[in-house]
Parts: C-alpha cells; sequence; structure tokens
C-alpha cells in the first residue's frame, strides 16, 4: 500500500513505502565537530558473502566519521573480499577509549607509546660529505 499524500495518516503507513517509491527532500552534510582530534570509532557492519549474510562490530582511529567509514570499506574488501554493494553500514558511534574492546585501537591508549625510526639520514652540515666509511642509517 502506497501512503497518499491526502489522508493524515502517517504513523503506520509511512514504514510500507517501498524504496522505489521514496523521493529524497533534503540532502544535509553534518560538518565534524572537532575535525582536528582524533577519536575512536565503532562500526556495526552487515555483510553478504559467498557463503552467507553477516553482522561485525568493528573499530577504527580517525579524525572524521568519513575517515573510518572509509577505512572500514576498505578493510572489509582487503579481509572478506566483501564488495560495497555488499556491504549495509548500520550504525557509526564514537566510542570512550575505556569501552574499546579491539587490540589494534586500544594500543594506541598507551600514553608512553614509541615508534622506531629505523632509516634516519644524518644531517650533513655538520661534517663532511667526503669520509672514510659509509653512514651509518641504523642507530
Amino acid at each position: 500500500a502506497v501512503v497518499s499524500t491526502q489522508s493524515g495518516h502517517y504513523g503506520r503507513e509511512l514504514k510500507k513505502v517501498r524504496k522505489v517509491n521514496g523521493e529524497i527532500l533534503r540532502l544535509t552534510e553534518v560538518s565534524e565537530k572537532s575535525p582536528t582530534k582524533i577519536k575512536n570509532f565503532g562500526i556495526w557492519v552487515r555483510y553478504d558473502s559467498r557463503s552467507g549474510s553477516h553482522n561485525m562490530y568493528r573499530e577504527y582511529r580517525d579524525v572524521m566519521t568519513t575517515g573510518a567509514v572509509t577505512q572500514c570499506y576498505r578493510d572489509m574488501a582487503a579481509r572478506h573480499r566483501a564488495r560495497a554493494h555488499s556491504i549495509q553500514i548500520m550504525k557509526v558511534a564514537e566510542v570512550k577509549a575505556s569501552d574499546c574492546r579491539r587490540s589494534t585501537v586500544q594500543q594506541m591508549h598507551n600514553s608512553k607509546i614509541k615508534f622506531p625510526l629505523p632509516h634516519r639520514i644524518l644531517k650533513y652540515n655538520k661534517k663532511s660529505i667526503f669520509v672514510a666509511e659509509r653512514p651509518s642509517t641504523m642507530q
């Protein structure tokens, strides 16, 4: 049953409108509140694989919601060979650091985290360019 505009019943019948008969009235882009602060995002995903339909919860770190959703699409394509048309994003929410479940996100919450600097190039303004031994980039 299609909802007629003359009848004032928009409660239960509104759900019966098919996607084909729907109409986009307005499209507004919601800007991020703090686009410079890194946040944890939880994404609830449903996707169709070759064997069936699966539900998932995934976590990503990014500065914007759109970045986290892009990471999710690329991660699903890489790990599960799921194409974008078979992925439905059910919900995206910002997650507090104490509520994060995935270890890849939790390891970034350490305040004393260190990253190796493996291939450092020496500044040659302090020493001569022409020396007897090769430069050591691993220190």
